[in-house]
C-alpha cells in the first residue's frame, strides 16, 4: 500500500518522524500582500522553465507537493502556496474560504511575486485547490496562463458529497499527543498512502493547542461550510471553457459528470486515471504525478515565456554539432 519495505525496517517511532520540507524545496518565502496584513507562505523549487503553481486541497498545505516538486524542478519551476487558513499563511480572516477570496489570494500572490509581466504559469490544483485553479483561470486575470491541471475533483461527485462532509470532518481524530501520532494516523487511516510524503506534509497541517496540551488541525474547515457549495458549483463548465491546455487527473474511473463526459468525447481536455492511489495523487505517487506534469508541459510545448513555436532549424546548424 505504498509503504516501502525500507521504511518498515526503521523503528516505528522513527518511521513516523517528521521530515523537513527544505529537503524538497529550494526556498521558502513569506509574501506580504500590499495594503493588508495578509502574509502568504510559499515554497519554491527549480530555477528555469515555466512556473508550475500548486494549490493544495482543504486541510492540506503547500508541502502536499513536496515530493513531486523535487522531481518537477528538473523541468520547471515549482511554487506551492499555503492557502488562506492553512499551513504557515496568516490572514486577517482565516475562515473566509469563499471561492472569490481564495481566487483573489492566488492572483495577489502571483502579482506580488512576478509583477505585471509574469512568466508562463501552469496552475495545478488538488481538490479544493483544483476548484480555485479553475476559477482563477476563468477570471482571465493571468495573462501568461499556459496550462491548467486539476487533481481529483469533479463537480458532480463533489456536489453529491457535500452533505456528508461535516460527518467526515467530525469523524476524524481531532487531537494528537504528538506529530508522530498524527502522521501515523494519516497513513494507517488511509488518507495518505505514501509514508514519506505524510512525514513531510502532515506537520504543517497541525498546530499546538496550549490549553489542551495537544496538536489540533490548523485549518478549521468545519467552520467554513457556507462556502463549500461555491467551490464546486458550475465547475465543469468553467473548466471546459478555459482556453488553455487542460489535464484532469483522477484517482477513480466513475467520477466524470455529464458535462465532462461530453467534453472528454470532444477532446477538450486530456484525462488520466491514476490507479492504486488515494485522493491525494501528488502525495501518494509523486513519481507518476511529476512525470504526468512534465509530459503535459512538453506535449503542449510550454516554455518559460509561454507556448514555444518550434523554429525550423537550418541544416547548417545541425552539421556543426
Amino acid at each position: 500500500d505504498g509503504v516501502s519495505s525500507k521504511s518498515f525496517r526503521r523503528s516505528s517511532l522513527h518511521k513516523f518522524s517528521p521530515i523537513d520540507g527544505k529537503e524538497f524545496f529550494d526556498l521558502e518565502e513569506d509574501i506580504h500582500i500590499p495594503d493588508s496584513d495578509d502574509v502568504f507562505h510559499v515554497y519554491m523549487a527549480g530555477s528555469e522553465g515555466p512556473v508550475v503553481f500548486c494549490l493544495h486541497g482543504g486541510g492540506y498545505s503547500g508541502l502536499s507537493f513536496a515530493l513531486s516538486a523535487a522531481q518537477i524542478k528538473e523541468k520547471a519551476r515549482v511554487v506551492a502556496m499555503d492557502m488562506r487558513g492553512h499551513g504557515k499563511t496568516f490572514t486577517e480572516n482565516d475562515l473566509d474560504l469563499s471561492i472569490e477570496t481564495m481566487c483573489n489570494d492566488v492572483i495577489a500572490v502571483l502579482t506580488a511575486m512576478y509583477g505585471s509581466s509574469p512568466p508562463a504559469i501552469i496552475l495545478v490544483g488538488h481538490s479544493m485547490g483544483g476548484s480555485v485553479a479553475v476559477h482563477v483561470a476563468a477570471k482571465k486575470a493571468i495573462p501568461s496562463l499556459a496550462g491548467l491541471v486539476v487533481v481529483d475533483v469533479v463537480e458532480g461527485t463533489a456536489m453529491a458529497s457535500l452533505m456528508h462532509m461535516q460527518k467526515i470532518l467530525s469523524s476524524r481524530i481531532q487531537h494528537f499527543q504528538s506529530i508522530e501520532k498524527a502522521i501515523e494516523w494519516s497513513v494507517k487511516g488511509g488518507s495518505l498512502r505514501n509514508i514519506d510524503s505524510a512525514r513531510v506534509s502532515v506537520p504543517t497541517t497541525l498546530k499546538y493547542d496550549d490549553a489542551r496540551k495537544c496538536y489540533v488541525y490548523r485549518a478549521r474547515l468545519e467552520e467554513t461550510e457556507q462556502y463549500w457549495r461555491g467551490w464546486y458549483e458550475g465547475l465543469s463548465e468553467k473548466f471546459l471553457s478555459s482556453p488553455v491546455p487542460k489535464l484532469l487527473l483522477l484517482a477513480g474511473t466513475d467520477r466524470l459528470d455529464r458535462a465532462l463526459t461530453i467534453g472528454q468525447m470532444q477532446g477538450k481536455f486530456q484525462m488520466v486515471v491514476v490507479r492504486h492511489t488515494g485522493h491525494a495523487i501528488q502525495e501518494d505517487v509523486p513519481d507518476e504525478f511529476s512525470t504526468l506534469i512534465a509530459n503535459f508541459i512538453s506535449r503542449n510545448r510550454i516554455g518559460p515565456n509561454g507556448v514555444e513555436i518550434p523554429v525550423l532549424r537550418r541544416p547548417s546548424t545541425q552539421s556543426q554539432k
